[in-house]
């Protein structure tokens, strides 16, 4: 699953913040969830609107961004 597949950005959905596609769940409220300690089941209990396969997929490209060759860059934009 590519990234299009994963989230969108939409100037006329939530002003343009990172949404899982077809939904108006915030990327960023997953991220928040993990980082409270909240299970993957009980966020996706939440927002059923998000698919396990949307959210699996969407830590899958976290993951290999933050460990790919060229994560100093990244770092680096983000500092």
């Amino acid at each position: 699953m590519n990234i299009h597949q994963i989230i969108s950005i939409d100037q006329d959905i939530l002003g343009g913040q990172p949404v899982f596609k077809g939904t108006r769940v915030p990327v960023e409220s997953f991220f928040d969830h993990l980082e409270a300690g909240v299970p993957l089941d009980e966020f996706l209990d939440d927002f059923p609107t998000v698919s396990k396969e949307q959210a699996v997929a969407l830590l899958t490209v976290a993951n290999k961004i933050m460990t790919s060759k060229n994560a100093a860059q990244l770092y680096a934009t983000v500092a």
